[in-house]
């Protein structure tokens, strides 16, 4: 019973939580060991104090690192560049660096532009998920490496090399 708050306090900052701030860095898009999409950048959330005339003071924002993974860390590599708005649901996680440093980062299941600071259009026409031309940079680069490791690797069968076609279900 003794641990029963440091768990209840473990599992709230598992949650996922509304995160809003901009891009402080360029976008990065990696692959894991087993070849998940994965989106890394460096991001700020702006901070102010609330003066006692009412007014806001605008502080030094605070800097963290936020991935996503998979489908989803395409998608936001493809939309978001350095200095875009964003908003996200995202868990804080804490890990363990290379270099041994406990570190923090935000996992996000979800990434959007900041509409309130953001000028965009949407193009709502349902996208021919079939179509060559729907390939994403992340399929293209992750083809190419598959390849390249091929070529590396003579004695790897070239079926192995070669990811298998994933699909989406679709709801209609």
């Amino acid at each position: 019973m003794a641990d029963e708050p440091q768990d209840q306090a473990e599992e709230q900052q598992r949650q996922k939580k509304p995160l809003w701030g901009f891009i402080a860095s360029d976008p990065e898009l990696t692959f894991t060991s087993k070849g998940d999409a994965r989106f890394y950048a460096r991001i700020g959330e702006p901070q102010s104090r609330r003066e006692e005339d009412g007014s806001f003071t605008e502080l030094e924002p605070d800097f963290g690192d936020l991935v996503m993974y998979r489908k989803s860390a395409e998608r936001a590599y493809e939309k978001f560049r350095k200095g875009d708005n964003f908003i996200a649901v995202a868990e804080k996680r804490e890990y363990t660096n290379s270099e041994g440093q406990e570190r923090e980062q935000y996992v996000a299941s979800r990434i959007g532009h900041d509409n309130n600071t953001t000028n965009y259009t949407v193009d709502r026409r349902r996208p021919d998920r079939d179509s060559p031309q729907h390939d994403t940079p992340a399929r293209e680069m992750q083809q190419a490496l598959a390849e390249r490791e091929a070529q590396l690797d003579p004695d790897t069968p070239q079926a192995a090399t070669t990811p298998a076609v994933q699909r989406e279900a679709v709801a209609r």
